[in-house]
């Protein structure tokens, strides 16, 4: 199990906090799916790996990959942006901002709109309305 308050809880929290995200139990691991898309694989949390998390990250790929242990997600997912990172010595602030790109790269455009709105974001939103 996960230990209360660990840097995987906070990136969880964050997740759940977005526009339309939910939790769901796959693969006997944690992910994090907005409509019926996944934006953050969180692992199995049981200690039985390291931790590490795998987001969708089309802007930041190549900075994530230059953090010693991370690479591309397996099964073909890195080909599509997809990139696993451990937690440890990635500064959990820049993992926060990845977890809200991989939303973002997947998350339908009303949603991602309502996000903008909620942190007060007014780039490439439409006027009122």
């Amino acid at each position: 199990m996960a230990r209360r308050g660990s840097l995987r809880d906070r990136l969880l929290a964050v997740a759940l906090g977005l526009p339309g995200a939910r939790e769901d139990h796959p693969w006997g691991e944690t992910v994090v799916k907005v409509q019926k898309k996944v934006f953050l694989f969180a692992g199995a949390g049981d200690g039985s790996v390291p931790e590490r998390v795998s987001v969708k990250l089309p802007e930041s790929a190549d900075e994530a990959l230059a953090f010693p242990g991370s690479a591309p997600t397996s099964h073909g997912l890195g080909r599509a942006g997809w990139v696993t990172v451990p937690l440890a010595g990635v500064p959990a602030g820049l993992l926060e901002d990845w977890v809200e790109e991989s939303y973002r790269a997947v998350a339908p455009k009303k949603l991602v709109e309502q996000l903008d709105r909620a942190s007060g974001r007014t780039e490439g939103l439409a006027g009122p309305g």
